[in-house]
Formats: C-alpha cells, structure tokens, sequence
C-alpha cells in the first residue's frame, strides 16, 4: 500500500498570496499534478491539516477546483488554519467524512493500513491540543482493531523539533496518547504537518514524522530563539510505502521539474 501525504496548502483566495509572495493555489496545483502523474499511483493522499491559509472568506471556495483535479482518493484533517465547519462543507460527500459533532474525528477500514484521523485543533488558537474526549475516542477505536496495522493523522507533532517558536505551538496534552501508542504497537507511524519541514523521531515506541509543507517551507534555525524565517526550499510530498511483513519505509519525493537521468 501506498500512501501519499501531503500537508500545509495554505490556499489563499484568489488574488491573494502567502508570506507576501507565494502563490499557493499554484504551488497545489503543482503538487496535484506530481501525485496525479506517481507511478505506481497511491492508494490513498493524506492531507495533514491547514488546507487554507486563514481561515478567510473565499478560501475553501479556491480551494474546492484544486481538489476535484486530484485523480486519487484522498482525505483531510483540520489544521490551526482551517475551519471545522467549512472543511465539512468541502468534504461533504467523502465516505470518510465523521458525524456532526465537537471534532473531525474518523478511520478508514477499507485498505490494508488502517488510518485513524484526530483532530488537535484548538478554535482560535496556534498550538494544537488532545483532550481526554478525543483521546476517549482514540482508544475505542484502537481497541476495536488492536493487530492492525495502523497509522495516526494528526496536524500538530506530539513532539519537539528543536526550533524554537515552532516546538511552543506543537500539540499538548499527549502524554495519554503516548501510553495509548505504547500499548498499541501496530500502530506503524504517526503521520503530522504543522511545522512546514520534514522530521523524523522515534517516539513511544512507533515513528512520528512531519512533512514538507505543500505551500512554504519554514528555515532549518536549530535554536530556541528562532525567528520563524521562511525559504524557497522546494515543497515536498511524503511517500510511505507499505508492505506486509516489512512494515512501511518514507520517502521524501520535491515538487517541481527534476527529470530521471541515466547513470551510464
């Protein structure tokens, strides 16, 4: 199985741009045509959270075209950035799509990864948070399936990366998630975005990970006093390629115009 991840799109509305200068309905509809054109194509695209950049008015509207290109099947979770109740609007008609409530909580039973979506986010505010309902929620729904194969969505990393102002907005009240990971070893990663960078750590006994962002990518400043600088390093779309037996390896694929060479 093959599951492609990509994560902060921050799709503005149009005639607006992110960070001053990126056109991120652009750099979607980039990353749209390298997933659409993957051989082998993927099973299933996560999307990890901020799919638009406010939430504004005339984003998700903007966003809506960009995701009826993708020729896959694909899935979302809320970010900091999104709206709970406009990204239901958007996603109206998914089989995944949870029922009315407090959270945008759901699995996907149907493949041969199991994946199971949380919601961190915290209406209002940056830093994203798991309180004891969504982790209530997250333990029955480990417990109806505990051998399989798993993997976790969440938008906010249960853990620090070593920079600065983002390790202050990483998602809290995850110490019952990390025991709940612990009992559960089938879970094979934990999939994350927010910090617009791809990392890696070994954590509770399982591999949690972030992506690179779809729209910019924060600097590498490995320091408590960074600034939140941003650069022009290429986006990025996560591949993790799972095989029974063997677990899943990562593979961190750039967006953009990088032909295959022969070595000969």
């Amino acid at each position: 199985m093959l599951i492609a991840q990509i994560s902060d799109l921050h799709v503005a509305a149009e005639g607006a741009d992110v960070v001053g200068k990126v056109d991120s309905r652009a750099t979607l509809a980039a990353a749209v045509a390298r997933l659409n054109a993957l051989r082998p194509a993927p099973d299933l695209v996560v999307i990890t959270g901020d799919l638009v950049n406010g939430p504004k008015p005339g984003e998700y509207e903007a966003l809506a075209p960009l995701l009826e290109s993708l020729e896959l099947p694909w899935c979302a979770i809320p970010g900091n950035h999104d709206d709970r109740a406009a990204l239901r609007r958007l996603c109206a008609g998914q089989p995944w799509v949870p029922p009315e409530g407090p959270f945008f909580q759901y699995t996907i039973d149907h493949l041969p990864v199991r994946i199971i979506a949380l919601d961190t986010l915290v209406a209002g505010e940056v830093p994203g948070l798991l309180c004891h309902r969504r982790l209530d929620w997250l333990a029955g729904r480990l417990a109806e399936a505990p051998g399989r194969p798993t993997v976790l969505l969440m938008h906010h990393p249960p853990y620090e990366i070593g920079i600065g102002f983002m390790d202050k907005l990483r998602c809290f009240g995850v110490e019952r998630l990390g025991e709940l990971v612990e009992h559960h070893p089938a879970i094979e990663r934990i999939l994350c975005g927010h910090v617009h960078r791809p990392t890696c750590v070994r954590w509770h006994g399982t591999l949690a990970s972030t992506a690179p962002a779809v729209s910019f990518q924060f600097a590498l400043e490995l320091s408590p006093e960074a600034k939140g600088l941003w650069t022009q390093e290429p986006p990025g779309i996560a591949l993790h390629f799972w095989r029974e037996g063997a677990g899943i390896v990562s593979h961190i694929q750039p967006i953009g115009d990088y032909p295959w060479l022969s070595t000969r």
